[in-house]
């Protein structure tokens, strides 16, 4: 032990070292170490146990999320299942504008991969910065092999997802019927409209985990399984409508009009089997151009009927007891006063009796019937038919016609309605009626969906009154009648004539609308038809615009199409007989004329093998 002097001289005894406490520090740390470990088990506790719904709900939201299921919309087909609307996957490209927003690089990468303008798309990604979705511009339901040649590129914040998307196989021939979707797939036109409800399916619902890049990395649960829609049958027959499309294009080619409506019913069940119109569109590919080509005109437009409102007005003086068949009418000179105007005939045609009135479409002799007839009586009789009121077809748009009550008549009006001025209907309208006269009177429902009929009808004429105006309108069609090119070989053909003036300035125009609204085949008929067309040129002269000129022969050809199309029988076995003999011996002939030319031939023939 070392002494320390101190400064008086004298040597102090130092303090001894504290001893080193090895178990009291070890104790320490481990009491330090075993407080953190309560912690962090307390802390696991309370995230797991305790917040546990919170922290989750933290998670959820930045990873979690909860995709819809795309589902396709219903089929619809024709009355035979031949696919007239159908629903393909396609894909969507979608980008993240947040991640986007902050990679220029990023941008004009996807701006090249999709045609798009560099500046025009850094202006649509800005936009949107604040949002974490956005279609990109353009590629919303595209061919899927686009969108994965896209993706390849793997453009950071740039993906795909399903969808669906509609197709018309038949295009414009049966576009006004059929309508359209818009890029939602919701029905915005026709029976995708009507229907839409019916055909639309319930997507379904699913949570999955995204990464920060926003793909997909599992499964987590289905919230809700995706329903399809349902398909719908409709009551077209695809065959016909074409039929009726294109000779309907055929006719306003050859007569220069500019527009015209095919409308075909199933007399006893009012299923409409064919409505086309021209202009028509492209449903494939719909633009807001030409929103006017849109309109269902067989529905939607309001015409004057012209003369094939005589019939109706007959069949009213028939019911009444006022006329029959043979009651005689002089129509001379050929017109009659219409106030400050005149009605006029095509020509005088003396004495009718009223088949004949009928027959030759005469305004004179219908105007003397329609004087026989109180005016509630007539108004009555034509609000039985449907006239000024819907169809109750359920077609979006169908305009329910005007026809004003007798308290609004005055002067002539009553003369004018009953050749078809001064009231309006449209063509399905038009075809209705006279589907009730080949239903033995009854008023049938118009309906698109096969046996969609309800079976719902009304007694609108008494049979027997019904089946005299079909006999009268036989005529029409024969020698002598207004519409000798609408006959058919084999059937008999019952119909009317109407070539109206188009009203312009408070008065008429020199432009016409050509109908023919026909029944076939008269025995037990099957098909009710209006053909309107509109604006005909009339350049030709004479009659070349009128009903029996343009409409009557388009009729005819739609008809002989559909008749055999349909298996129905001919009512005219002797007429198709002898049409059949004469055909046979002009056969016969041409081969009698012909058998000494092939007899020369087989001599020249034979003497050169020699």
């Amino acid at each position: 032990m070392r002494f320390v002097k101190t400064a008086g001289g004298s040597a102090k005894k130092p303090r001894p070292r504290a001893q080193f406490n090895l178990r009291g520090r070890l104790m320490l740390v481990g009491g330090a170490l075993a407080l953190c470990a309560v912690a962090l088990v307390v802390r696991a506790v309370d995230l797991q146990l305790v917040d546990n719904a919170f922290y989750q709900r933290k998670a959820d939201a930045r990873f979690l999320r909860e995709v819809p299921i795309p589902t396709s919309r219903g089929m619809i087909t024709d009355r035979n299942g031949e696919p007239l609307a159908v629903s393909s996957p396609v894909e969507s490209l979608w980008a993240n504008p947040q991640e986007l927003a902050n990679n220029p690089a990023a941008v004009a990468r996807l701006a090249e991969a999709t045609d798009l303008p560099v500046d025009y798309l850094t202006r649509y990604v800005s936009q949107r910065k604040d949002k974490e979705f956005m279609y990109v511009p353009r590629h919303r339901r595209v061919n899927p092999a686009v969108a994965q040649k896209i993706l390849a590129l793997r453009i950071p914040g740039v993906f795909s997802q399903r969808e669906f998307r509609r197709f018309y196989p038949q295009g414009e021939a049966v576009a006004h019927v059929l309508g359209f979707t818009n890029v939602d797939d919701r029905g915005q036109e026709g029976v995708e409209l009507a229907f839409d409800d019916w055909l639309s399916g319930t997507p379904g619902a699913q949570k999955v985990i995204r990464d920060r890049h926003g793909r997909i990395v599992e499964h987590v649960d289905l919230v809700r399984p995706a329903e399809p829609g349902r398909d719908l049958v409709l009551s077209i027959d695809r065959r016909i409508q074409f039929l009726a499309y294109r000779e309907l294009k055929r006719t306003l080619l050859e007569t220069g009009a500019g527009s015209g409506s095919v409308v075909i019913l199933d007399v006893a069940t009012g299923e409409v089997l064919a409505m086309a119109n021209l202009p028509s569109y492209n449903n494939n590919k719909v633009s807001g151009l030409n929103r006017d080509a849109y309109r269902n005109r067989a529905l939607t437009d309001l015409l004057e009927p012209g003369s094939t409102m005589k019939p109706l007005t007959v069949a009213a003086a028939l019911e009444a007891g006022v006329v029959t068949p043979a009651t005689r009418f002089d129509t001379s000179p050929g017109w009659i006063p219409n106030g400050r105007y005149r009605t006029s005939d095509f020509r005088n045609y003396g004495v009718l009796d009223t088949t004949g009135i009928i027959t030759k479409s005469s305004n004179v002799g219908v105007s003397k019937i329609v004087r026989l007839l109180p005016d509630r009586d007539f108004d009555a009789f034509l609000r039985r038919f449907g006239f000024g009121s819907s169809t109750g077809s359920g077609f979006p748009g169908e305009a329910p016609g005007t026809f004003p009550p007798p308290e609004r008549w005055s002067g002539t009006d009553k003369q004018v309605m009953s050749y078809g001025y001064g009231l309006s209907a449209t063509p399905l309208q038009i075809a209705r009626a006279y589907a009730a006269l080949g239903n033995g009177g009854r008023l049938v429902t118009p309906t698109f969906v096969k046996g969609g009929h309800s079976g719902e009808s009304t007694q609108a004429l008494a049979p027997e009154v019904a089946a005299q105006v079909m006999r009268m309108m036989q005529t029409v069609t024969e020698p002598g009648g207004t519409a000798t090119r609408a006959a058919i070989l084999g059937y008999h053909v019952a119909g009317k004539t109407g070539t109206a003036r188009k009203s312009a300035g408070g008065g008429y125009s020199r432009r016409y609308i050509a109908y023919f609204a026909g029944l076939v085949p008269v025995e037990r008929p099957r098909f009710a038809v209006t053909v309107v067309v509109n604006d005909p040129d009339p350049s030709g002269g004479g009659s070349t615009y009128g009903g029996g000129w343009v409409s009557a022969p388009l009729f005819a050809r739609v008809m002989e199409g559909a008749l055999r199309l349909m298996d129905v029988p001919p009512d005219d076995i002797e007429t198709w007989l002898a049409a059949q003999a004469v055909e046979e011996a002009k056969r016969a002939k041409a081969q009698a004329a012909a058998a000494p030319r092939v007899a020369a031939g087989a001599a020249a023939v034979a003497e050169a093998a020699r």
